[in-house]
């Protein structure tokens, strides 16, 4: 197909150079645009122009070299001459492919924007997550269909594969039935990636916990849902398990929890001095909210009683940290102030066949 395309006709050659200096005018000529963007940028802090710096930049100096090239002739009114038909089918392949890289890269600037707009490193970031969870992956949609795109675009430029196409199309039943038999599980995990997109069981930055395991939401894919565990490992897990199997989502509706810290005692710790201390303790600490405080005495059986201190935190990574704070020291106030209310195990020994038993030493 690209017999002849390295001519050694002299017209051929100067053909041939015409093209490449316009393809180096067009790659200047971005190269300029795209300095003055990034000063700009940088001139006025816009999120907006460096991140089109930044994400833009080399798929746009592709997409004008190639473009300035394939429409150089007509710029200047040359008559194509033998090796422009070759050259032109691959630079109208190039082309495509910029383009397409342009549309991916686009994306993370509208990725950039949204971020910027809505901060997720904020402590109420509920509706912030919402909206870049959906983000994500309509995101992560755009950029296949960009490339199945593109793609279908460059195999259109040969006349076989457009002969494939039209005896496909018409036997368009057959192949709809064996594609959508062979696609079926992964045409139902982007149905259930959108279904989780926009009703949102789980968002971005979630804690959730899932096969009796506490993390947070780090990534959702078209495929599957990554979870970031609490001691660095990662939890993969199908995107349709979340619509199939329960879980628990700490941060559903609000980052705000309850933390509750237990201890079991004897029946002689003096439970009104020890909720005092308790709300003192809370006072002085700077991961309260200040929302809810309690001390109940939740059980009570033969071996002592059982004490809850409830306490609220902003979020879970602070409940958490909350509750261990507080169930050190409560363990400590008590070891300290009552030592003889901690819990023990009581054996009277009752004397047997009528022998008196032992007297208690003074």
């Amino acid at each position: 197909m690209f017999e002849g395309f390295f001519s050694s006709d002299p017209a051929g050659i100067t053909f041939l150079l015409l093209v490449g200096s316009m393809a180096l005018a067009g790659w200047l000529i971005t190269l300029g645009l795209f300095a003055a963007i990034g000063w700009y940028g940088r001139r006025r802090s816009s999120v907006l122009w460096k991140s089109v710096d930044r994400n833009l930049r080399r798929p746009t100096l592709w997409l004008g070299s190639f473009l300035f090239a394939l429409s150089g002739p007509f710029i200047l009114n040359l008559e194509p001459g033998a090796p422009w038909p070759q050259l032109s089918l691959l630079l109208e392949i190039l082309l495509y492919a910029a383009f397409g890289w342009v549309i991916v890269e686009g994306t993370d600037v509208l990725g950039d924007l949204v971020r910027n707009r809505y901060r997720i490193d904020v402590t109420d970031n509920l509706e912030e997550r919402k909206i870049i969870t959906q983000f994500q992956y309509i995101k992560k949609v755009a950029w296949v269909v960009a490339v199945v795109v593109t793609l279908a675009l460059i195999l259109l430029q040969f006349e076989k594969v457009r002969e494939i196409g039209a005896g496909i199309l018409t036997s368009a039943g057959v192949a709809g039935i064996i594609i959508g038999l062979a696609a079926q599980k992964s045409i139902a995990n982007l149905l259930a990636g959108f279904q989780l997109a926009f009703t949102q069981p789980i968002r971005l930055d979630d804690v959730v916990i899932v096969e009796g395991e506490w993390g947070r939401i780090e990534d959702i894919t078209l495929t599957y849902v990554v979870i970031r565990i609490w001691d660095e490992r990662r939890l993969i897990v199908p995107l349709n398990y979340f619509n199939e199997k329960p879980f628990q989502n700490w941060t559903r509706e609000s980052a705000q929890l309850l933390g509750t810290v237990y201890l079991y005692a004897d029946y002689r710790l003096p439970v009104e001095q020890v909720r005092g201390h308790f709300y003192e303790l809370l006072e002085q600490e700077e991961l309260w909210d200040g929302r809810v405080k309690g001390l109940q005495v939740t059980d009570a059986d033969r071996q002592g009683m059982e004490l809850r201190f409830l306490m609220s935190a902003r979020n879970a990574s602070e409940a958490w940290e909350l509750r261990c704070r507080m169930r050190e020291r409560l363990v400590a106030y008590v070891q300290e102030e009552f030592s003889g209310s901690l819990p023990r195990t009581r054996l009277e020994w009752p004397p047997s066949n009528g022998a008196p038993a032992l007297a208690e030493k003074p």
